[in-house]
């Protein structure tokens, strides 16, 4: 199944989700797992590493 949205986040950056506009639900923090992004329990929004962040750390 595919994520309703995805977002692009740069590393370090503190990652919040609160369901935007759509999906409205409690604020919850979420921390990027080794596959580079993190999907949001609540909403299923992805949040993933920008992809020249991802290239970077791949080499």
């Amino acid at each position: 199944m595919e994520p309703p949205e995805i977002v692009e986040v740069s590393p370090g950056e503190e990652i919040s989700c609160d369901g935007g506009e759509y999906y409205g639900h409690p604020k919850v923090y979420l921390t990027l797992g080794d596959d580079r992004y993190v999907d949001c329990y609540y909403c299923g929004r992805r949040f993933q590493l920008k992809a020249k962040d991802t290239d970077q750390n791949a080499a």
